[in-house]
């Protein structure tokens, strides 16, 4: 059918719910690390205490994007189903993660969280192919871009706030868990935040139904059971286009150094910048008032430095949504030079981790997370756009599922081993971690000029 154009508030409705989207991944992106710091995990052992996330995003993605090709619900459609179950399971994580006794709980409940928000998110990407013509994909995208910048900025500063401006502690209560009470309430808000942001995305889309609905539900029938599915996954990937492998290399430099960036800044800024390391609290003798009173300060520094690591963080989401609001406003006009726009911003995402070695003063940092939030923006929506036109409209959630293993595979990669290679190669600091991070950016924009953006013919 030909779709029809759609308005920028028709867009903006179908993209609010990846406002709880990106509240669910900021706050596990920001602050994951520091509730494994607090339940005494050492930096070195963070990077595969992250593997859940990644690991769940392989295995639930492909699948959600099967089964949401195959579904239609008179009233909810074929994507929202989707989005609404990931969301209360993953509102009830939001609440849970933050009150975790031990750091085998912490890990597990990642998994837990990473799972449910995925649920939702992929079938978000395959929504605005489902729902907008080709002159209006990488519009739909950078929108899209404009919600999750919003989101990931105001989720950043939530700890901040809370203490800063609420006066909520941010230091664990003996007796009270491991961690301070603001990113307890931090998380406690993005759960509210998930659910209500989906609810007003499904009860303001509607989408289009099956071109022919005889043939979609005899498809369907012939592809019941598990090994049918089983088999069209690996088919499709098998089969993916020339266009998706090659964004899937720029992929992996994205990916690898976000991940860097996600499990390592904390621990790599408080230490660097702040000179406020977490402490270990073996080595003091707590029942002796001298030692007790240093380990308290020392916390106390920490906390304070990873609120503030919080707020730079939240810069890059903060530059992303004017990014993408420029973008907005460009796309809705003129056609763009998708390949240009993503390569040099991933450049100037590259640039912004290779200076934090070197910012002088840490309020310096919120220059180099700009550049962070510019490469940011254009990931999140021009490979997506790039992809669209090359995928069988029929298999576009399958594929969108499978475009999204060039995401977690190179984060699994980082998990087991490949984030802390870093300190092999370039030394023992942990903001070694960081450069590591900024020479993938490079490595990526340099291979976006290899992309070949084709258009699907239909055979």
């Amino acid at each position: 059918m030909k779709k029809p154009k759609l308005s920028f508030w028709d867009i903006w409705n179908m993209s609010f719910g990846f406002l709880g989207i990106q509240f669910g991944f900021a706050l596990q992106g920001g602050f994951m690390s520091r509730i494994f710091q607090s339940l005494g995990a050492a930096k070195d052992d963070i990077p595969l205490l992250w593997i859940a996330a990644p690991l769940t995003g392989l295995l639930v993605q492909p699948i959600i994007g099967y089964l949401s090709d195959r579904t239609w619900h008179p009233r909810f459609g074929r994507r929202r189903p989707f989005f609404l179950i990931g969301a209360v399971l993953a509102s009830i994580a939001l609440f849970v993660v933050p009150n975790s006794w031990a750091l085998w709980v912490a890990a597990g409940m990642l998994w837990v969280l990473d799972a449910s928000i995925n649920i939702s998110m992929e079938p978000f990407r395959a929504l605005v192919a489902d729902k907008l013509p080709e002159e209006q994909r990488s519009y739909g995208f950078v929108v899209q871009t404009l919600v999750i910048g919003i989101g990931t900025w105001v989720a950043s500063n939530l700890p901040w706030f809370i203490t800063n401006v609420l006066g909520v502690s941010n230091t664990a209560v003996e007796g009270e868990g491991a961690l301070g009470a603001n990113v307890t309430y931090a998380f406690y808000v993005g759960g509210l935040v998930f659910i209500g942001s989906i609810l007003y995305t499904v009860f303001t889309t509607k989408e289009y139904p099956p071109d022919d609905m005889a043939v979609f539900l005899k498809e369907k029938e012939e592809s019941k059971g598990f090994m049918n599915g089983l088999s069209e996954i690996f088919g499709s990937i098998a089969s993916m286009p020339k266009t998706m492998v090659q964004l899937g290399v720029v992929q992996f430099f994205s990916w690898f150094a976000f991940f860097a960036m996600w499990s390592m800044a904390t621990p790599a800024i408080t230490e660097h910048i702040f000179k406020a390391a977490s402490p270990d609290k073996a080595s003091y003798d707590l029942s002796l008032p001298a030692q007790q009173a240093s380990y308290d300060a020392a916390d106390l520094a920490y906390n304070n430095a990873a609120d503030l690591v919080g707020t730079y963080m939240g810069t890059y989401g903060l530059v992303s949504m004017l990014v993408a609001l420029i973008l907005v406003l460009i796309t809705s006009k003129v056609d763009i030079n998708r390949k240009l726009i993503h390569s040099v911003s991933l450049a100037m995402g590259g640039l912004g981790f290779v200076l934090m070695y070197y910012v002088p003063e840490p309020w310096m940092l919120h220059f180099c997370f700009a550049g962070i939030g510019v490469a940011w923006a254009s990931i999140l929506s021009m490979p997506y756009a790039m992809l669209a036109g090359s995928i069988n409209p029929k298999k576009m959630g399958i594929y969108m599922g499978i475009f999204n293993m060039f995401i977690v595979i190179p984060q699994i990669i980082a998990a087991l081993g490949g984030v802390n290679l870093s300190y092999t190669i370039l030394g023992e600091a942990t903001i070694n971690t960081m450069i590591f991070a900024g020479i993938s950016l490079f490595l990526g924009a340099v291979a976006t000029f290899f992309v070949e953006e084709k258009e699907y013919v239909a055979s």
